[in-house]
């Protein structure tokens, strides 16, 4: 194949995993803020999601949010794997 053709798969490859690290950062922010946040439940919290939330809706919700999050990146790392392998490929064509 075009070898510029290869250096694009390969550099979208590497940004793919950039972006995945960045990602996986994100998460592991997210969890310490869950970490700090949900066992002190501040009554700020509270006024930030509206008068008729709990604290257990808050905590079902982040958590599904989490598991979508984990889900859509679980998704961008099979895409990011296939480039990887296709960008090798590419390569030793």
């Amino acid at each position: 194949m075009d070898d510029l053709f290869t250096k694009k798969v390969r550099a979208a490859a590497v940004a793919g995993w950039w972006t995945v690290l960045i990602a996986y950062c994100i998460l592991l922010i997210q969890w310490f803020a869950y970490l700090l946040i949900i066992p002190r439940q501040p009554s700020g919290m509270l006024f930030f999601w509206g008068e008729s939330v709990t604290w257990q809706e808050i905590r079902t919700i982040w958590l599904w949010a989490m598991v979508a999050y984990k889900l859509g990146v679980a998704m961008m790392i099979f895409v990011v794997i296939w480039l990887t392998l296709w960008a090798r490929q590419l390569a030793k064509k």
